[in-house]
Parts: C-alpha cells; structure tokens; sequence
C-alpha cells in the first residue's frame, strides 16, 4: 500500500501549482482543489490493485521455493522413470 502521507504532500503540491490569483477564495479553492487530489490519487492508487514490498517480497520466496521442488520431483521421477536427473 502507497503511504498516504505521499499521496498527501503531491496532493498538496498539485494544489500548490494552482495560481493564487484564481479569484478573491484562493485560498478556499486551493484547499478544495488539494482535496479533491487527494481522492483521485487514492482512487487511482486502490485501483492499481498494489501490493507491499513485504507481500511481494513474500510471494517471490514462496516461487523460489516452488520451483526447487518442482525441479526435485522432476529429478525424483526421471530416476523412478530410469532416465536419470534433469539438467
């Protein structure tokens, strides 16, 4: 999950981009404006469907793992099956 407090400050750097002389509530349109952001880019980022770097991390080992027995019992089969072990 994306830390808010990013999404927080490019909210507020977005808003910051507005021109102050947009009318006599610059300063109220700004505020909406930040807000605003903020919901778009947490929609966006919740719908990019992300995962931590410790879930990934996780499932990467999880494969590794996978894979060495899978290469095991390919090995162990091709024995029982007399051809020898894989290369």
């Amino acid at each position: 999950m994306v830390d808010s407090s990013k999404l927080d400050d490019l909210a507020k750097r977005l808003a910051d981009m507005v021109p102050e002389q947009i009318s006599g509530r610059a300063r109220e349109v700004r505020d909406d404006m930040e807000r605003n952001f903020r919901g778009l880019l947490a929609g966006a980022v919740e719908r990019m469907d992300l995962v931590s770097r410790e879930e990934f991390e996780a499932q990467r080992e999880l494969l590794r793992r996978t894979e060495e027995k899978l290469v095991a019992l390919a090995d162990r089969l091709a024995a029982l099956e007399g051809d020898g072990p894989q290369a």
